[in-house]
């Protein structure tokens, strides 16, 4: 009907790009903390090196391992996590009926693959720059290792994990082929259910300019535009938090 609007691409995108974070994030720091305070100096030499290459793998391919290995054989598991949490408030809706292998979910582990290797590689810089006396003096008080990395470490870089964590979420909710590979191309699904197909801005964009009219182009560009605002907003929070957090870190 040349009728045209994006509010289920905007969600697919949030969407998608939210469940990369919940998975990337605590794997990240835990990488980035074990390679830089526990790891000994050859396994984090070697570390180092097999995260930087994997930073820098082409998307597609982590698409189509998505969409040849991952969505086919993750099924299964998809239809036990519907079946044991049907029921349950929040979580049976979160993993829904009638999952399917493409979905918003396999998107969300596919960026999480892919985004990982960018926060790991930026926390572990950022959490080296920690001064050595702050981590000596911590454990020549008592501290634990842990202790030392929660009093010490985690405060002092704080601000750039912020920072780091942001920058993969610009890098997922921008993402295209991967995410068009196996997120399913459902037209104005707007749902909780994560094991559902639906769509998000960039896959839309990639797939459907091709054969697009010259109003659906226009459509299409002010789609753009929208994600093109969405990332500077993202950009501008983040720039705004680790401001604040580094004033509170000088103490002004």
């Amino acid at each position: 009907g040349e009728s045209y609007g994006i509010l289920s691409y905007i969600w697919g995108t949030v969407f998608t790009a939210t469940i990369a974070l919940c998975i990337s994030v605590p794997l990240s720091l835990g990488i980035a903390l074990y390679i830089t305070q526990v790891a000994p100096p050859w396994l984090k030499t070697a570390m180092t090196y097999v995260i930087d290459l994997l930073a820098v793998v082409p998307s597609v391919v982590f698409g189509l391992w998505g969409v040849l290995t991952l969505a086919p054989n993750i099924k299964g598991l998809y239809g036990w996590l519907s079946d044991t949490f049907a029921g349950v408030p929040a979580l049976g809706t979160f993993f829904g009926d009638n999952p399917q292998g493409r979905s918003f979910f396999t998107a969300g582990i596919i960026l999480a693959v892919m985004i990982t290797p960018i926060v790991v590689s930026l926390s572990r810089e950022v959490i080296e720059t920690t001064p050595s006396f702050e981590m000596e003096g911590a454990l020549a008080l008592g501290a634990t290792r842990w202790e030392m990395i929660r009093g010490a470490v985690l405060p002092h870089s704080k601000g750039g994990l912020v920072g780091a964590v942001m920058l993969g979420l610009g890098r997922a909710m921008g993402e295209t082929i991967a995410v068009a590979l196996v997120i399913g191309s459902a037209t104005g699904q707007i749902t909780l259910n994560a094991l559902a197909p639906g769509n998000s801005m960039p896959a839309v964009i990639t797939s459907e300019w091709g054969e697009a009219d010259s109003l659906k182009k226009s459509a299409l560009i002010a789609m753009a535009m929208t994600l093109f605002i969405m990332t500077i907003v993202v950009n501008v929070v983040a720039t705004a938090v680790v401001n604040r957090s580094m004033r509170k870190s000088r103490g002004t």
